[in-house]
């Protein structure tokens, strides 16, 4: 039997505690929150953080919608639960820091319960990272922080879900990924609710031991306009990426969710350049042939 009260519970008090650690991060600038209400069912509350010492712009957002008939989008998967009632509750972030050597990430947890005599449920979320001028130790030890989030509950869970992060965030018109990857899971609930929900919570967890140590590693980084203007065409990767393949935006829009906290997750500045390629032996080069396909990172650690 699963309890969507105390995921709500716990993932109302993720969104205050991360949003908590990344103020005392950023050092200069905070939250403003903006409740909401959708008409369908439900509502939630969007945070933005915007101009501060470290993030160009952070969003953490928290939903709890429900309705009489689940999107198409999450039914694609599974055509049983066309037309049954759901309910939905989640913590969705995207930040974009200044420094071009700080990465952009992404992470969400969620949980979805559909149908009334006999409900199915399941969890799903994950996180990743999209570097612009990538180090090869933080992104090693991005995987191995993922890694120990999911070894205690099998050690196949890591290369399933590394596997998936990459599959799910490669933009195929580009023939790249989005990043650098690192967990993707959905349908969870194989373990049972009280484990998988366990899980879940080891992920939400996890994710700013991740990403924390990085920032605070390269955050001080010098850079000038060339750097800047990079990061602002890789991040038009990231607005592809999230407007033609990603299903948590195309589910807000079909469930008729706040567009403005749907679309918070879009970079504050992009730009796109006709045929651009970078320089043989730059280091934007070294993004395009280090990074931007599937890799082993635990196994290359020491490369």
């Amino acid at each position: 039997m699963s309890n969507i009260e105390d995921v709500k519970a716990h993932l109302a008090n993720l969104q205050n505690r991360i949003c908590a650690e990344l103020e005392t991060l950023d050092g200069k600038a905070t939250f403003d929150r903006d409740s909401w209400q959708r008409p369908g069912g439900g509502g939630g509350e969007s945070r933005v953080l915007s101009n501060g010492g470290v993030f160009e712009q952070a969003g953490v957002g928290f939903s709890h919608v429900f309705g009489k008939q689940m999107p198409p989008t999450a039914t694609k998967n599974r055509p049983e639960l066309a037309g049954k009632a759901f309910q939905a509750v989640g913590v969705s972030l995207v930040l974009h820091p200044h420094n071009p050597y700080v990465p952009t990430t992404h992470a969400n947890f969620r949980f979805f319960t559909a149908g009334e005599r006999k409900p199915v449920w399941w969890f799903g979320g994950g996180f990743d990272l999209t570097p612009y001028y990538p180090f090869h130790d933080d992104i090693v030890h991005w995987h191995r922080n993922a890694k120990a989030v999911c070894d205690p509950f099998g050690e196949d869970l890591y290369p399933r879900y590394k596997q998936w992060c990459d599959e799910y965030f490669y933009l195929k018109h580009r023939d790249e990924t989005r990043g650098v990857g690192g967990l993707f899971f959905d349908d969870v609930n194989e373990f049972g609710f009280e484990k998988s929900f366990e899980f879940v919570r080891a992920a939400s967890d996890g994710f700013l031991k991740g990403y924390k140590p990085i920032v605070e590693r390269r955050v001080s980084h010098r850079y000038g306009e060339r750097q800047r203007d990079f990061q602002l065409y890789r991040r038009g990767r990231y607005v592809e990426f999230n407007l033609l393949y990603d299903r948590g935006t195309l589910f807000g829009l079909q469930s008729g969710g706040r567009t403005e906290s749907i679309l918070m997750s879009l970079p504050p500045q992009v730009r796109w350049a006709y045929n651009w390629t970078p320089e043989p032996g730059s280091p934007e080069e070294k993004l395009y042939t280090d990074c931007l396909r599937p890799r082993d990172w635990l196994e290359d650690g020491d490369s």
